[in-house]
């Protein structure tokens, strides 16, 4: 299965480290988003990806083959700033744009038809970019990448300033893109939409990966809560075991959250399944128990918790 590999970039721009080592893959058919703050190096990795910024070391990879002038014409790119020219229509733009990836006149034509179709915005063909709105001129800036059917799409926060409506549809172009076979990397703070829409994501900060999985992956590693629903945490938190590990981190009425602190990957389960029962106990002591579940964390919530741990700085 072809695949798009970072393998250990390192970008400097004099003193500030814009990658440290960033690795990580994206197969045929995968849709990985690809988060962080401003300025953690997602659209340094992806320039670097597209040929446009040389990494300090590392290599990108498709296919097992590094990417070369010949791949990058069938990548399809997005960047987050505009790049369309202001004053030309939209059909000719497209169609000059396919044209340049090798299009014949026909084939560019119906690629532009077609995109502009599916993507709502084939009744302002004719109309200069700088006259559609900002969301019209992102689903143009999406066909514009899209016209010369390329083999890999890597877009630079493609949902910005779309409302709800072309959300659905950007959605829905992307997710039928992975599954004609293409890898799908993009970059978004909409981590309700990357959490829905991704099949893996990645956590950018300071110029690294600092986690990566499917969202359920990512969930098992995060901190181990449960939710009780009974007697008030007055009740019975006082019960549980000084050296248990185990503490109320919020307590409304008869809800209260119990957090795990300090446990190792190794004994993470055991654990837990420990812990668990040490608190539905302790618990039902004090009362009827109405519910005991685990805490199902957000995106954004697992988010959060990994850019507030201190980045280890790697050795000189």
């Amino acid at each position: 299965m072809p695949t798009l590999e970072i393998d250990h970039l390192d970008k400097a721009y004099g003193p500030v480290r814009a990658l440290r080592d960033m690795t990580f893959d994206v197969p045929s058919g995968e849709i990985f988003g690809f988060v962080g703050s401003n300025g953690a190096g997602k659209t340094t990795t992806m320039r670097i990806a597209l040929g446009v910024l040389a990494p300090d070391s590392g290599q990108v990879r498709w296919d097992g083959r590094p990417v070369d002038l010949e791949v990058r014409r069938r990548i399809g790119y997005m960047p987050e700033e505009r790049g369309l020219y202001p004053r030309m229509r939209v059909d000719e733009q497209l169609v000059y744009l396919a044209r340049l990836h090798g299009k014949t006149p026909a084939e560019a034509k119906d690629a532009m038809e077609r995109w502009t179709e599916i993507l709502g915005v084939a009744h302002r063909r004719t109309d200069e970019v700088q006259k559609l709105s900002l969301g019209n001129q992102q689903r143009v800036q999406l066909a514009a990448a899209l016209v010369h059917d390329p083999e890999i799409l890597v877009l630079d926060e493609p949902f910005s300033g779309l409302d709800p409506v072309a959300v659905d549809v950007m959605s829905g172009v992307l997710r039928e893109r992975a599954e004609a076979g293409v890898p799908v990397l993009f970059s978004s703070h909409q981590l309700d939409l990357v959490e829905r829409l991704c099949d893996r994501v990645g956590i950018i900060k300071d110029g690294q990966m600092v986690a990566e999985g499917a969202i359920e992956e990512l969930r098992s590693e995060g901190r181990l809560q449960w939710s009780v629903d009974g007697a008030p945490a007055s009740a019975w938190a006082p019960s549980l075991s000084a050296g248990s590990g185990l503490r109320v981190v919020s307590s409304e009425g008869p809800r209260t959250v119990v957090e795990l602190d300090g446990v190792s990957a190794a004994a993470r389960t055991s654990t837990a399944d420990d812990a668990a029962q040490a608190v539905l106990r302790a618990a039902l002591a004090a009362g009827p128990v109405r519910s005991f579940t685990p805490v199902r964390h957000s995106l954004v919530e697992l988010y959060r918790d990994v850019v507030s741990t201190p980045t280890e700085e790697p050795a000189a």
